[in-house]
């Protein structure tokens, strides 16, 4: 229903009536990167499955090149339950819901994917149980009796879900049978208090928030069945799920340690591989070729992995690409040189002053170099767009 304000705009003057619509009491919020094709559908859908209930629709678009800002805000300039958020420079599915969520004031907030493989025509229930005060968190659930895939997950989808879903289990301080949900409502009073404490990195907001409440919070799964894509395609890869892996180090870690730092450290450790393998290789077949320089180009053959493991992985949110990459690559070249150097001087200057033994000394320059090699990387070769 509509309410009707005939305040003159100055005294004395008449203005025509203007129809007010009534505030949201639910707010929908889609993260999207190239969902144009899905966003009239959505709108659509959610019109007829939130008939009766004063709803609006935040897209929070990470700036997608298929124009899928463009097209919601085209729908809001005709419908003003539909908003559009689109985000130049930030990038991920976590942080964009928490910006959809901040930017309403409805007493309610509800998440879902821009997919359309979430079942809207659940919305109204879960609204209801948090009117009722049934619970906290009212999540949309594959794992729980009525529930399924229906086709909706690739296999690499599924084994991921799977996986996923078994880790977050172990961490959560709740018992939830679908931990890898991106469909849930919750009261926006309860997110205004959590949202200090979450990482919102990754994909997965639905496990930053319970993992950050710091209290068990009251969850209520209903059954729904997941839908094969209509159109579009899985924004999954490797790079997202070790995003996730992240969240539940960091959440594991209380926050002490940025989960970022922890995936560079975990890619250094891929790179050590990589330089003893190459190394291993090179003694092999090139035994007339002196040690040092098998280092140095084992050296070169582990910054490279690294860098490109970075760049997709740790800094996934900053990727480089094109011209850029290459400059990057340059770059990083001499922050790890710079790194090493200092690693090199760092533990000589220990060992010879009679501070560490040669096991420690060694060890104390390799943490100098890893702090340098994250701070400079962070700064200079991927740096926060913000």
């Amino acid at each position: 229903m509509t309410s009707v304000s005939s305040t003159p705009a100055h005294p004395g003057i008449a203005r025509a009536p203007v129809a007010v619509a009534p505030p949201a009491e639910l707010t929908v919020v889609v993260p999207c990167r190239n969902e144009a094709e899905n966003v009239p559908v959505m709108v659509e859908r959610l019109g007829d499955a939130l008939a009766g209930i004063a709803w609006e629709i935040i897209f929070v678009d990470d700036d997608s090149p298929d124009g899928t800002a463009s097209v919601a805000k085209a729908i809001a300039a005709r419908d003003p339950r539909v908003r559009c958020i689109r985000r130049v420079g930030r990038h991920g599915l976590a942080s964009a819901c928490v910006e959809g969520m901040l930017a309403s004031a409805a007493p309610f907030v509800a998440v879902i994917d821009g997919d359309l493989q979430h079942d809207e025509r659940l919305l109204p229930r879960m609204l209801e149980a948090l009117r009722q005060g049934e619970a906290e968190v009212v999540v949309g659930s594959r794992r729980v009796a009525g529930g399924g895939d229906v086709g909706g997950l690739s296999p690499l989808r599924h084994a991921v879900s799977e996986a996923g879903g078994t880790l977050a289990k172990a961490m959560l301080p709740v018992p939830l049978a679908d931990p890898m949900s991106g469909f849930f409502a919750l009261p926006r009073p309860l997110l205004e208090e959590i949202a200090p404490r979450l990482t919102a990195t990754g994909f997965k907001i639905l496990l930053d928030i319970l993992l950050s409440a710091g209290r068990p919070l009251r969850v209520l799964e209903m059954p729904y069945s997941f839908r094969a894509r209509e159109r579009g395609a899985s924004k999954l890869d490797a790079g997202v799920l070790l995003e996730f892996l992240g969240l539940l180090v960091d959440k594991g870690l209380g926050g002490r340690v940025p989960s970022r730092f922890v995936s560079f450290c975990a890619v250094g450790v891929v790179g050590v591989a990589v330089h003893l393998a190459v190394l291993a290789l090179l003694n092999g077949i090139q035994q007339d070729v002196s040690f040092a320089r098998h280092q140095w180009e084992a050296a070169a053959a582990a910054m490279t992995a690294n860098f490109l493991l970075n760049n997709y992985v740790t800094y996934h949110d900053r990727k480089l690409r094109g011209a850029a990459l290459l400059r990057g690559l340059l770059l990083f070249y001499v922050v790890c040189g710079i790194g090493a150097a200092a690693n090199v001087g760092v533990a000589t200057l220990l060992l010879q002053n009679g501070i560490f033994a040669w096991g420690a000394a060694g060890v104390s320059g390799a943490l100098i170099t890893v702090v340098w090699n994250y701070a400079v990387s962070s700064t200079l070769v991927w740096p926060d767009p913000r």
